[in-house]
């Protein structure tokens, strides 16, 4: 059985301070062949898709598409604020290797 990922809770408030809900968005994670190790994230503001997973949490929406789904079993979606700028991150067990962007990982 697929664990879908989980959404923090700081990821959701981050959502909500941005107004995404508001403007009709999710936050959109999806996984596609390229970067610096095979596989990359995209992140970004999206309008929810019918087929889409979606998460919810305080009011707003993660979404991700269902080829994306099998590659982020069982990550965590996080916002992280740290002194080099802020972002929302994933930690995906499923990934053996990434490279310092923190973008592009390989399994």
């Amino acid at each position: 059985m697929n664990i879908p990922p989980k959404v923090t809770q700081r990821a959701f408030e981050r959502l909500s301070e941005i107004g995404a809900a508001e403007q009709g968005q999710a936050l959109r994670v999806a996984v596609e062949g390229g970067g610096c190790s095979g596989f990359q994230y995209e992140i970004k503001l999206d309008a929810p898709a019918s087929d889409d997973l979606v998460l919810e949490g305080v009011g707003e929406k993660v979404v991700i598409d269902s080829m994306s789904l099998p590659f982020l079993e069982n990550a965590v979606i996080h916002f992280s604020e740290e002194l080099i700028g802020a972002r929302f991150t994933i930690e995906n067990p499923n990934a053996t290797s990434s490279c310092g962007c923190g973008t592009s990982f390989s399994m």
